[in-house]
């Protein structure tokens, strides 16, 4: 691989998509980070636009939106594994999730590609508090979910990016799962007074029934597919499945994972929390 040959980023403005692309180009790697919106475009759901950022690549990094647990993710995947092996693609390392049946699929259909791979299986982030879906929710001061007592090893997205960078750029490392969370089990309610404490402000976490919950994304405009990933979340995912600590920072990157209490006061210094 020379700094010529561009890695393809699906996903250029994803949580860890934007992290790998910046990782990689303080590296020295050219990289190519598509979305829908770029030039080339990639559109999962239109396959006619995954032909020209395929061109001259032989590396990727894969997220697949909305989440590899939906029912369509697994033949969507091989169908572009197909495609990236006809354009001479050699390596693609994907993001996956905890937990999830339908992902475990589609992860297997990578690792029976024949292709050079990696699979960076990653529990829940910590910037879902502050990048994602409840950002709103810390600032208005309350989070709703519809889980409650369940514990999980979250883990900070710099960390999954550093591992997958790790995934790219070092060939000993090809050819394995890197299951990424955490040391330090914690539930929702323990996040969100972690967030309460240091941010001096009034926060709290309200577990509530699934279906009212549902509905109340439904009249925000959640599509289909995201409305039966929020269900398949919350009843399968948070059952207490993935209630455990894994090793796959420590294995590809020989350091322990960033510690939430780390990650809530560095985005507090942000202002990203301040009120709107």
């Amino acid at each position: 691989m020379t700094t010529q040959t561009p890695i393809l980023i699906i996903g250029k403005n994803g949580k860890t998509g934007a992290r790998v692309d910046a990782l990689l180009r303080q590296n020295g790697l050219a990289t190519r980070p598509v979305s829908r919106s770029t030039e080339p475009a990639f559109d999962w759901n239109r396959p006619e636009t995954w032909s020209a950022a395929l061109q001259s690549v032989k590396q990727a990094y894969v997220t697949f939106q909305p989440d590899l647990a939906i029912p369509s993710a697994e033949p969507t995947l091989r169908a572009f594994i197909e495609a990236a092996r006809e354009h001479g693609v050699e390596h693609l390392v994907l993001l996956s999730g905890r937990g999830e049946n339908g992902a475990i699929r589609a992860e297997n259909a990578l690792i029976d590609s024949g292709l050079r791979w990696n699979v960076v299986r990653a529990a829940w982030f910590f910037q879902n508090f502050s990048e994602s879906f409840l950002t709103g929710s810390v600032i208005a001061g309350e989070v709703s979910l519809p889980v409650d007592g369940v514990i999980e090893p979250f883990v900070d997205c710099d960390d999954i990016a550093e591992v997958a960078v790790a995934a790219l750029t070092r060939p000993e490392l090809a050819n394995r799962l890197f299951e990424v969370t955490g040391t330090e089990l914690m539930t929702f309610a323990d996040c969100v007074a972690q967030i309460a404490e240091v941010t001096g402000r009034s926060i709290i976490y309200n577990p509530v029934p699934l279906e009212p919950y549902l509905a109340y994304l439904s009249e925000l405009g959640m599509s289909e597919d995201e409305l039966w990933l929020m269900r398949e979340l919350f009843t399968q995912v948070l059952d207490g499945r993935n209630s455990y600590p894994t090793h796959g920072i420590e294995e590809a990157l020989g350091r322990l994972p960033r510690r939430f209490a780390d990650y809530v006061i560095a985005t507090h210094e942000s202002g990203v929390w301040n009120n709107a």
